[in-house]
C-alpha cells in the first residue's frame, strides 16, 4: 500500500448534479484549469455519453489539462465506453470510469437483472474498457449496500479483466464511519487480487458524514483514493468536501501517516471560483472555506491567538489561501495589470474579446466602488455576460423608484435576441418590480425557487451578488448577478437564470 493518497475531483460530475448546479463549456474550464491549480490527481470531467454538450466539455478539458488525470464516466456498456474514450483521445492522461448497481435492491428495482448478469456485464465492460485505455476505474454502485461475498466476486473479477482502481460508493449516504472502514477492510481481505488495484471511497453526505466516511475507509479500509467535490458541492446533501478530506490529513498526518499532493493556498480560490460559477453560497461557518473558519469572537479566543496563534488555530488561514490581498486598480489602469491579476487568480478569459468585455465591467465598477477586491474581480469574469457567447436576455439598465408609503416602481431596458426591449412593473419591493418587469416582456412561466444576497466583501461598498434558482417544466437552473445596486444584481441573476432555461443542454443524472 501506498503512503500517498489520490485526490479525485467529481466537482464538474457529481458535483453539477446538484439541482442548478449545471455549468457552460467556458465555466467548465475555468474550474478544470483551478483544479489543476490545486493539483488534484484525477478530475472527473463529466459523463460523455449523457449528452453531447458534457462530450464537448470532456473533450475540450482532456485537450487542456496536462497535469492531472482527466476522466469520464460511463455505464457498463460498450457504446458509453466507446463514447467516453473517444472524448479523452486528446488526454496527456485520461481514465475511463465505468459503473455498474451491485446491491440488490437496485439490481432488483432499478436494472431488472440478476446478480449474475451484472457480474457479467462488470466482467465485460472493464474488458472493453481496457482495450481503449490503461487507466479504468470500476464502481460498484450502492456498494456499500451490497452483498459483500457478491461484491467480492464482482471486484476479483474486473481487476482480473484490467481494472486499475476500484471504487467502493455509500452512494445514499447510510454509512457509518466505523461500519464502512470494516467493511472496505473486509472487503479488500476478500479478494484474492486486492492488492493489483488502489482502492477508493465515494461518500455522500446525507447524514452528514461524507467526511468521515471517506476517512475511515482510508484509516480503517486502507483506501488510497478518496472522490470528493470542492465545498462538498452534489445533489441532495452533497458529496465528500474536498477542502476538509485534505487538510485533515495534512493536520492528522500523526494519524493518517499519508501524504497529498495538493498545493492547500488553491484550496480558497477554487472554492470561491466553483461558489460563484454555481450559485452555491458557502455557508460562513463551513470547515476550511467559510468567511468565519479562521475568525475568533471570544475574548479569550482573541488573546490566546495575539499570544500564541496555535493556541486556537490548528491551520493557518494563509495555508489554505485566505489572505486579505486585494488589487489597487482604478480609472488609470491599463489591461496588462487587470490581465496580471487574473492570472494570478487562475482566471484564463479565452478570447481577447472576453478580456475587453472583462476589462470595462472593471472599469465600470471602479467608477462606482473606491477599493476593488479579489471577489469583485471573479464575480465580473463569473458573469455570464462576459462571455463571447451570445445569449437570449441581456441586461442595459435598470430605474426603480421605492419610498416608504409609496408602491415601488421599476422599469427595465434589457435585449432579447439582441432587440432592445422595455419592462415596466410595480411591486411589493423594489427586487420584486424589477423582476416583474422582466416578466412582463419574456412571460416565461418559471417558478422562482431560490433567491438568496451575499456581500462578495465586507463593507458597505461591497458588491451583492444574488442568486435566483428558477425551475419550469421539470428544469431547475441558477442565475447569478453581481453589482454594488442590488436592485441590479438581482434582475442580473434573473436574466442569467432566464438564460440558462432558455439553453436546452441536457444533464443526464449517472451515477451517485
Amino acid at each position: 500500500m501506498t503512503d500517498r493518497l489520490i485526490i479525485f475531483d467529481t466537482t464538474l460530475r457529481d458535483g453539477e448534479q446538484s439541482p442548478g448546479a449545471s455549468m457552460t463549456k467556458d465555466e467548465k474550464l475555468r474550474i478544470a484549469r483551478q483544479l489543476e491549480r490545486l493539483r488534484v490527481d484525477v478530475i472527473e470531467a463529466g459523463f460523455a455519453a449523457s449528452s453531447n454538450g458534457d462530450f464537448e466539455c470532456v473533450k475540450a478539458i482532456a485537450e487542456v489539462i496536462k497535469d492531472s488525470t482527466v476522466c469520464s464516466l460511463s455505464r457498463a456498456n460498450d457504446r458509453d465506453i466507446a463514447r467516453a474514450a473517444e472524448a479523452l483521445q486528446g488526454a496527456a492522461r485520461g481514465r475511463i470510469h465505468t459503473f455498474i448497481a451491485t446491491s440488490p435492491l437496485h439490481m432488483e428495482k432499478k436494472l431488472r437483472m440478476t446478480p449474475d448478469e451484472v457480474f457479467e456485464q462488470a466482467r465485460l465492460a472493464v474488458r472493453f474498457a481496457r482495450n481503449l485505455r490503461d487507466d479504468i476505474e470500476f464502481s460498484a454502485e450502492d456498494g456499500y449496500r451490497s452483498d459483500i461475498d457478491f461484491l467480492a466476486r464482482v471486484c476479483e473479477a474486473v481487476i482480473k479483466e484490467g481494472a486499475t482502481t476500484i471504487n467502493i460508493p455509500d452512494t445514499v449516504g447510510y454509512a457509518i464511519p466505523e461500519l464502512y472502514g470494516h467493511f472496505i477492510k473486509t472487503l479488500r481481505e476478500k479478494v484474492p487480487n486486492s492488492d493489483q488495484a488502489i482502492w477508493s471511497v465515494h461518500c455522500h453526505n446525507d447524514l452528514g458524514m461524507a467526511v468521515a466516511n471517506s476517512l475511515a475507509g482510508v484509516k480503517l479500509g486502507g483506501a488510497r483514493q478518496v472522490e470528493c467535490t470542492i465545498n462538498g458541492l452534489g445533489e441532495r446533501a452533497g458529496n465528500c468536501s474536498l477542502e476538509e478530506v485534505v487538510m485533515a490529513v495534512k493536520t492528522r498526518r500523526d494519524h493518517f501517516g499519508l501524504d497529498v499532493g495538493i498545493d492547500t493556498s488553491q484550496i480558497v480560490p477554487a472554492s470561491r471560483m466553483v461558489s460563484h460559477t454555481t450559485g452555491f453560497v458557502v455557508q460562513p461557518n463551513k470547515a476550511v472555506v467559510g468567511a468565519n473558519a479562521f475568525a475568533h469572537a471570544s475574548g479569550i479566543h482573541q488573546d490566546g491567538v495575539l499570544k500564541a496563534r496555535d493556541t486556537y488555530e490548528i491551520m493557518r488561514a494563509e495555508d489554505v489561501g485566505w489572505s486579505a490581498n486585494k488589487i489597487v486598480l482604478g480609472k488609470l489602469s491599463g489591461r496588462t495589470a487587470f490581465k496580471q491579476r487574473l492570472q494570478e487568480l487562475g482566471v484564463v478569459l479565452e478570447s481577447e474579446g472576453e478580456v475587453m468585455a472583462a476589462f470595462a465591467k472593471f472599469k465600470d465598477l471602479a467608477d462606482r466602488k473606491s477599493e476593488i477586491f479579489d471577489e469583485d474581480i471573479l464575480a465580473l469574469v463569473s458573469d455570464e455576460s462576459v462571455t463571447a457567447e451570445k445569449e437570449q436576455y441581456g441586461f442595459i439598465s435598470l430605474a426603480q423608484r421605492s419610498e416608504t408609503g409609496e408602491t415601488p416602481h421599476a422599469e427595465i431596458v434589457f435585449t432579447i435576441d439582441g432587440r432592445e426591449v422595455r419592462g415596466v412593473s410595480d411591486g411589493n419591493g423594489p427586487v420584486d418590480a424589477s423582476l416583474k418587469a422582466i416578466e412582463s416582456q419574456v412571460s416565461s412561466g418559471a417558478e422562482m425557487v431560490l433567491y438568496s444576497v451575499n456581500a462578495i466583501s465586507g463593507n458597505t461598498e461591497s458588491q451583492g451578488e444574488v442568486t435566483v434558482r428558477l425551475q419550469n417544466s421539470g428544469r431547475i437552473v441558477n442565475g447569478v448577478g453581481a453589482d454594488p445596486d442590488i436592485v441590479v444584481a438581482s434582475a442580473k441573476a434573473y436574466l442569467s437564470a432566464l438564460n440558462k432555461l432558455h439553453s436546452k443542454a441536457d444533464r443526464v443524472a449517472a451515477q451517485g
